[in-house]
């Protein structure tokens, strides 16, 4: 069984371990929307943290789906992981590239839990701060050696488009919108070509960047916990998170973590499946209830 650690860890902790070579693996997990015309592998390949390994979530992904990165099977995962160098009793540590501070990171930090691995923290800060610090990077890689991981997939933290349908009349959990602002209320386009914005009825809007300070940073957990409060959003209940394609929605997921909410589950088709399928009085375009 994996060891737990904690969600969040600083440069210099990082910086730290990094040099003592324990059983350690960081990775770094940028992904960009592809209408920035960023490319996550070159620029891992020009610079990263040192040792740092590029985890792929358009690789490690279930690509009979039509969907963007949907989650890969047990065993799928097990064998990308495993070819990282990863055991089930390696603590991993990802980051990203992001100028936000954290971008997909976080959804690669909630995969490695759906599937069974507790032993996962995120750079706090990213490598925006690594950076900003004065912390090295390097453009040297070694592949790492394949080795065994064992997957165990939580399905009770996933929720499909038949669990959101049938929450809209039971109201079972709470729904949680990562998405900006302007593109829940269909004020601002999607980045996605053939969507168009707009929100699932009920659910609530928090943006993923309110969960981060200017710097880059997590906000401090009483911080957070009043972030959910404002939003209505109880963490004592249980907590379902979405954005367009389930990456930035596990800033909500970790935030809610970070407060110790025990686990919350996310719509891995997110709004771009919910927009497809969808009938029109279920796809609401502003906050006043017009229908698209």
């Amino acid at each position: 069984m994996a060891l737990q650690a904690t969600a969040l860890v600083t440069s210099k902790w990082l910086a730290q371990a990094v040099k003592v070579q324990g059983k350690m693996r960081v990775l770094d997990t940028s992904w960009y929307l592809p209408k920035l015309r960023r490319n996550a592998k070159t620029e891992f390949k020009k610079k990263h943290v040192p040792g740092a390994v590029f985890f792929d979530i358009d690789q490690c992904c279930d690509k009979t789906s039509p969907l963007d990165h949907m989650l890969p099977s047990e065993d799928y995962f097990a064998e990308y992981v495993g070819k990282l160098g990863i055991e089930n009793d390696t603590h991993v540590v990802v980051y990203d590239g992001s100028e936000f501070g954290a971008f997909s990171a976080p959804r690669v930090w909630w995969m490695f839990r759906v599937f069974g691995h507790s032993a996962v923290s995120m750079l706090n800060g990213g490598l925006r701060n690594w950076e900003l610090e004065g912390r090295p990077v390097s453009d040297r890689y070694v592949r790492p050696t394949a080795t065994e991981f064992k997957a165990s997939l939580n399905r009770s933290w996933i929720k499909t488009y038949e669990d959101i349908l049938d929450n809209l009349e039971t109201k079972k959990f709470q729904v949680v919108d990562a998405r900006p602002t302007g593109r829940f209320k269909g004020l601002d386009p999607e980045p996605r070509d053939n969507t168009e914005p707009g929100h699932i009825p009920g659910s609530i809007s928090i943006p993923f960047h309110a969960f981060l300070s200017p710097s880059g940073h997590f906000l401090p957990k009483e911080q957070l916990q009043a972030l959910f409060a404002r939003a209505g959003v109880d963490l004592d209940c249980p907590l379902c998170v979405l954005c367009g394609s389930a990456v930035t929605a596990c800033h909500v997921a970790l935030a809610a973590h970070e407060c110790g909410h025990p686990g919350v589950s996310v719509y891995d088709g997110g709004w771009s499946e919910w927009y497809t399928r969808a009938v029109p009085e279920h796809v609401i375009s502003d906050g006043r209830g017009k229908h698209l």
